[in-house]
């Protein structure tokens, strides 16, 4: 007998509070898996339902319909002691580093809350020496624990975010637009301390973006989003190439910055 996916989502709908009744879910019927050590990106316009599946995926909000089980286990049944216990399998980080950093709490603190709100309890040795380890992996020195967020860039608040998601040891880090806040070279940097993270660690990443050439460089799979339906899904390098959806040809062709790949893609599928 196979073992179940990662994750996996099943035919999942959300409808917000105060939608009118004739307009569309924001999610309607996404399913998709997702592998050990896999990296999957999900793109799409605003407005397409990448935020929305994210929460959704991380029972931050609740499905009308649908489920999301976590190594076959449904989600939606576990009560909250359980679902706080599984949370700890996927972390998310988030598109506004300096946000969603506490500018209240000590550098240490942020990344050890993880570790400090889970059901392991750790002395404060141990939690100190797991915080330097991870800050220093992430190119940034143990002497900056003590300061606060707002004397560091975006940059390096992103490399303290991620730090935080890496702290209790997750299987999947769910990742919404992780780089749009950040200029491109510090962005480069950011995607390429994740792939290493994921690949040393075996981690899947769930990669919510509508930057196209870093979906191309760093994932395995896509999943294109459009209106809140899954309509194209496949190995990057196939859907980027040979699109077949008009929806992906659109996206691809929209690509606003100079990339030769992404460009000869667009091409292509705008000759389609």
């Amino acid at each position: 007998m196979t073992s179940p996916p990662l994750l996996e989502a099943r035919d999942l709908v959300v409808r917000y509070p105060g939608t009118p009744r004739d307009a569309p879910p924001a999610l309607q019927g996404v399913s998709f898996t997702l592998s050990r050590g896999e990296r999957l990106a999900i793109v799409g316009e605003s407005g397409s339902g990448k935020t929305t599946l994210a929460r959704a995926l991380l029972r931050l909000l609740t499905p009308q319909a649908g489920q999301v089980l976590l190594r076959g286990e449904d989600l939606a049944i576990l009560n909250a002691e359980e679902l706080r216990a599984r949370r700890h399998a996927m972390q998310m980080i988030f598109q506004d580093p300096i946000a969603s950093l506490d500018p209240r709490m000590r550098i240490e603190d942020i990344v050890a809350e993880p570790l400090d709100c889970g059901m392991e309890r750790v002395d404060r040795a141990t939690r100190h020496a797991r915080v330097v380890e991870l800050v220093e992996s992430m190119g940034l020195p143990a002497s900056m624990l003590a300061r606060r967020p707002r004397t560091f860039s975006g940059g390096q608040a992103q490399r303290i975010a991620i730090a935080r998601a890496l702290i209790c040891g997750p299987e999947i880090l769910l990742c919404d637009e992780p780089v749009a806040s950040l200029d491109l070279s510090t962005r480069r940097q950011v995607l390429s301390l994740l792939r290493a993270r994921c690949e040393e660690r075996g981690l899947a990443l769930v990669f919510i973006s509508h930057d196209l050439p870093a979906v191309y460089r760093l994932c395995d799979r896509v999943l294109v989003l459009h209106r809140g339906r899954v309509v194209e899904e496949g190995p990057v390098r196939e859907v980027f190439s040979r699109p077949r959806h008009d929806y992906t040809r659109r996206l691809l062709a929209a690509v606003p910055v100079p990339d030769p790949v992404l460009a000869r893609a667009a091409r292509a599928a705008s000759a389609r």
